[in-house]
């Protein structure tokens, strides 16, 4: 999710470059000045990261959500909330997996960004089958016939979209740009309104019940 901190506030952390026009948002020239996390930070917002969704994207300062959702009832079962790296949705992944209690067998699915040796790898030391789609452009999936052979498999890719509708939801309830601050208080905020949609998928479900 964007964070509401401006990317002109993203200076060289060792104090150079060109300080921003007068006024309360003076203009500032980025061009020929090469930016990145390691080298800078945002003045107003140094948890934030510079990220790039995809090619062709704009990079915004940004955060991370990250959530879990039960497939049978497509109920929020866990959030987390990190800094934007490009691992970090593998990271919190696994992390939220290894959070659920017990240790019975279990399914997760999830997209091509997660069909990685590692993740599979992981999820299987959780004892959780890694129902994730299949990357193959130029390069060897790490789903084999062994995971997609079973029934489940293409269950759990077709009902994993269902994700996009709580982060459609999310966005759609104000955090598609935040207006807060720091990883503590975003986070919070991220964990309310994952709250806020179970809630109101509670009263659907117990009607079909």
């Amino acid at each position: 999710m964007a964070n509401g901190a401006s990317v002109k506030s993203f200076r060289p952390k060792d104090g150079s470059g060109e300080p921003p026009g007068p006024g309360r948002n003076g203009d500032r020239d980025f061009h020929g000045e090469k930016r990145s996390n390691e080298t800078h930070a945002s003045t107003s917002d140094p948890e934030a990261r510079l990220y790039r969704k995809g090619n062709g994207q704009p990079a915004k300062l940004a955060f991370m959500g990250h959530a879990l959702m039960e497939n049978r009832n497509a109920l929020v079962v866990d959030v987390r909330l990190t800094a934007a790296t490009g691992l970090a949705e593998r990271e919190a992944a696994v992390s939220m997996v290894e959070a659920i209690p017990g240790r019975h067998r279990i399914t997760v699915g999830a997209d091509k960004a997660y069909d990685t040796k590692d993740f599979v790898a992981n999820m299987r030391e959780l004892g959780a089958a890694a129902h994730v789609a299949q990357n193959t452009s130029n390069r060897r999936s790490a789903i084999d016939g062994r995971t997609t052979r079973h029934p489940g498999y293409a269950v759990s890719l077709r009902i994993r979209k269902r994700i996009e509708e709580l982060f459609g939801w999310i966005k759609g309830a104000g955090l598609r740009k935040t207006r807060h601050r720091g990883t503590a208080r975003v986070g919070w905020m991220f964990t309310l309104t994952a709250t806020a949609y179970n809630l109101i998928r509670l009263p659907k479900l117990l009607a079909v019940a």
